[in-house]
């Protein structure tokens, strides 16, 4: 008998199971035996810590986080529901090690047991700034960080914008060395400057101050100033968050950056258009020195008057120096005076001499008006008046020509005229608004419109071999007598009277 009979085990290869004397352990269900393993798992591992680099990070749309925790030898499957990553102070990425704090628990639906983080921190100031430098190798490539994209700071901004927290010392400092250099408009977006949703109360500012319009209830800043006291790493980490560093390198307004001491560098920092050491060197930065603006003013008047007046003093020199070189009255009419003397005696000797040639004309167009050659030119005009008269009979003639061709005209008309042969018995066959012409056009149009002389009617016409057959009345004779007399009866009837009869 084989060793695994006698310990109970049947090895005889049934296949249908049985129900064994002394067998106290039924058969679990797989869910059974999943919710043992969950209440056992959650009864040992209540409360854990565990240390790991995160791996497989996802973010749901539900707002839950799923990753993965690894070290050399092993992983486990994490989840953050939506209420923890909130409350998250940094944003996890793949590789960043974290502490992790939540309790052990199973997954039945995949056989693995994970952790349900509760709250999760950097392993450290080394995994924190190793997040700090990876993020910021990630905005640099994307150009976030080039110089080229910097803008000037305005000579002297009218309005000035300042994020950052109102109860802190930062804005009295700010306020305070404005003052004392420049005084200028101050709009304050009160923010938090640290903890939990500091980075998005900051961004939301940033946005808020590039998105206002001129013109509207808030004058539009010219500046924006993002300045925080100092403190640890730790506590400058929201001016690290990316959102941050998004929105000041989007801004429409130059910004600066005033975040902690001098020693103190963030993201913030190398997106704005000029960083400042210190919230009060950020106020120094934003304007000048209004002494040193009313000093240079003052100069730069005395300047321009010495300026003014040395110039009209050299124009003055100027104007003496070309007057002294101007020739006087005097010099320049002596010409024209001589002129005027020298004209003047050529005057008299000038008209003497043009009376004398109008004379000599004069004599000479009187001699040609004599009455025997004013007789003779009368005589040819009336010679010429006389060949231009209108004779009556010529008129007369040209009349008749005309009345004849006039005649012509008109009995012309009234034998063209294609109404005239319908008083005779004809009829004039239409189709379509058109002449008919034969019979194909007849039968291809099929139905027509026969215009007599008192009024028309229509007619259908079928095919050739359907239509009846037409007798045709023999043709009477017309004697010539009475065809002359129609003929003239016609022109009786048609034509116009004559104008000249």
């Amino acid at each position: 008998m084989s060793p695994e009979y006698e310990a109970g085990f049947d090895v005889s290869g049934r296949l249908l199971a049985e129900e064994r004397a002394g067998d106290n352990a039924p058969p679990l269900s797989v869910s059974e035996l999943s919710a043992v393993l969950k209440r056992t798992v959650e009864d040992r591992f209540g409360h854990v810590r565990l240390r790991g680099e995160i791996s497989g990070f996802k973010r749901a749309a539900s707002g839950h986080l799923y990753l993965c925790l690894k070290d050399d030898n092993a992983v486990i499957d994490g989840v953050m529901w939506k209420g923890g990553a909130q409350r998250l102070p940094f944003a996890p990425q793949d590789g960043v090690e974290v502490i992790a704090t939540g309790k052990l628990t199973t997954y039945p639906g995949r056989s693995k047991y994970q952790i349900v983080i509760d709250r999760m921190e950097l392993a450290g100031e080394g995994a924190l700034m190793a997040l700090l430098e990876k993020l910021k190798a990630k905005l640099a490539t994307e150009g976030l960080f080039d110089r080229s994209a910097k803008r000037a700071i305005p000579f002297m901004p009218r309005t000035i914008g300042v994020v950052t927290s109102p109860t802190g010392a930062v804005i009295r400092d700010i306020l305070h060395r404005l003052e004392d250099r420049c005084p200028t408009n101050v709009l304050l977006w009160p923010v938090l400057v640290q903890g939990q949703g500091a980075a998005d109360q900051v961004a939301r500012a940033v946005r808020g101050f590039s998105a206002m319009q001129p013109g509207g209830p808030l004058p539009r800043p010219d500046l924006v100033i993002v300045a925080r006291g100092g403190g640890s790493i730790e506590d400058l980490w929201s001016f690290n968050e990316e959102i941050v560093v998004r929105a000041v390198a989007e801004c429409s307004i130059p910004v600066i950056s005033a975040v902690g001491h001098e020693t103190d560098t963030t993201l913030c920092d190398y997106a704005a258009d000029m960083r400042a050491p210190t919230p009060t060197a950020a106020a120094e930065m934003a304007v000048p020195v209004r002494a040193d603006l009313m000093a240079m003013l003052t100069e730069q008047g005395l300047r321009m008057d010495r300026a003014v007046r040395r110039g009209a003093a050299q124009a003055r020199e100027r104007l003496e120096m070309q007057a002294r070189l101007m020739p006087t009255p005097d010099m320049l009419l002596a010409p024209q005076r001589q002129r005027l003397d020298q004209l003047s005696g050529e005057l008299g000797n000038c008209l003497r001499h043009r009376v004398s040639d109008a004379r000599a004309h004069l004599n000479q167009a009187g001699g040609a008006l004599r009455p025997a050659l004013l007789h003779q030119h009368l005589a040819r005009a009336k010679e010429r008046l006389d060949r231009q008269r209108l004779r009556p009979d010529y008129l007369s003639r040209v009349f008749r020509d005309r009345a004849t061709a006039f005649d012509r005209l008109s009995r012309l008309f009234v034998s063209v005229n294609p109404d005239l042969p319908l008083a005779r018995g004809f009829a004039r066959v239409m189709a379509e608004g058109r002449l008919v012409r034969s019979v194909a056009e007849a039968q291809a149009a099929g139905a027509v419109l026969l215009h007599f002389s008192d009024g028309a009617v229509g007619a259908d016409v079928g095919p050739r071999s359907t239509s009846p057959t037409l007798e045709m009345a023999p043709p009477q004779a017309i004697s010539p007598s009475s065809r002359s007399s129609h003929k003239a009866q016609e022109r009786g009837e048609n034509r116009q009277q004559d104008l000249f009869s």
